[in-house]
């Protein structure tokens, strides 16, 4: 067990490093001058190198990179003399157009999403397991039937409609919250309820989608896992129904669906763009898509882009590692 750990780690610091790399190469080539745009108005010869030389952008792509290693462990110094800035590890860059460390930048927006990605991922996963296991057991009566009238509602309705219904419709006709309160960031630990009535309604716009998925995977893993030699063994054992669905059935029967879970909430924690826009909030979403579109502040799209990777890796690592929790079945070698 313990060197298959070490060896999903030693693969996942390779796949973020050549991740890392190769984010380096894609946007040096783009046809882009981040030293220009982030040069203001005034725009001279003069001026521009000044940016390249403090953005570190007058160096081949490989020194840069390596900085930027160096600098997630060792912190990194931009500027020279008395325009000297440093910023402490681990240093992501630091942006010229929003005049701030990204570490900084990144502290601020990662809470936002954290919240965003945690309350949606634990209330489509109770609904989704919950409704697949329920139709699962009722299956062909009209509990079945209307599980699977929510199934195609959930997953015909894109993100950013579901989203603007809720906002619309629910959210602001019946003044459940504010349009001024709209972004405000509450904490979970200062104002509990302010922190989850703000994000209950981006909750769901998300688990929606995400819970009619998983409803019809776990009516499926359910009914298929079912039909196993194990479980009628049970039966004939007289073991209760109620044991032979929670004990016998339900963990070989959830063990893809956490491949899927775990890939899904890293992807939220990459950043949902479209939900935080439509109930704007600043979290990694909209940072990036603040970083491409207006700013092409690259510090940014880099430490953000290397992030939602970091998320990728690591939720794979603990999907592997749970898949010999839930099914005994399976064994790491």
């Amino acid at each position: 067990m313990l060197k298959y750990v070490l060896r999903r780690i030693t693969i996942a610091i390779i796949i973020l490093t050549l991740i890392s790399a190769t984010v380096f190469i894609i946007f040096n080539y783009l046809p882009f001058d981040p030293a220009r745009l982030a040069c203001g108005k005034h725009c001279t010869p003069e001026v521009i190198e000044g940016n390249r030389h403090r953005l570190g952008l007058d160096v081949n792509w490989w020194v840069q990179w390596w900085r930027f290693i160096v600098g997630l462990f060792a912190g990194r110094n931009f500027g020279e003399g008395a325009a000297l800035i440093h910023c402490s590890a681990p240093a992501f860059g630091y942006s010229f157009t929003q005049h701030a460390c990204v570490t900084s930048l990144l502290g601020e927006a990662l809470p936002v999403t954290v919240s965003l990605a945690i309350g949606a991922f634990i209330m489509w996963l109770t609904l989704g397991i919950a409704l697949g296991v329920i139709s699962a057991r009722f299956r062909n009566t009209w509990i079945d039937r209307l599980s699977t009238v929510f199934v195609l509602v959930g997953t015909s309705l894109p993100t950013f409609i579901s989203g603007l219904l809720i906002l619309l419709f629910i959210v602001l006709k019946f003044n459940l919250i504010s349009p001024l309160d709209l972004g405000t960031w509450h904490s979970p630990l200062s104002d509990p309820w302010g922190w989850f009535s703000s994000y209950f309604w981006p909750w769901l716009s998300l688990a929606l989608i995400y819970a009619a998925t998983y409803t019809r995977f776990t009516r499926s893993n359910v009914i298929e896992t079912s039909s196993e030699d194990f479980i009628r063994t049970a039966r004939a054992k007289g073991v209760s129904e109620r044991k032979v669905l929670w004990k016998h059935t339900l963990r070989p029967a959830l063990a893809p669906i956490l491949t899927i879970a775990g890939l899904d909430f890293a992807g939220l924690l990459g950043g949902a763009i479209i939900t935080e826009q439509i109930f704007q909030l600043p979290g990694l979403g909209r940072l990036t898509l603040q970083a491409v579109l207006q700013d092409y502040d690259l510090p940014v799209i880099v430490a953000t882009t290397t992030l939602a990777a970091a998320f990728v890796v690591i939720a794979n690592l603990i999907v592997d590692l749970a898949y010999a929790v839930l099914d005994p079945r399976i064994r790491i070698s």
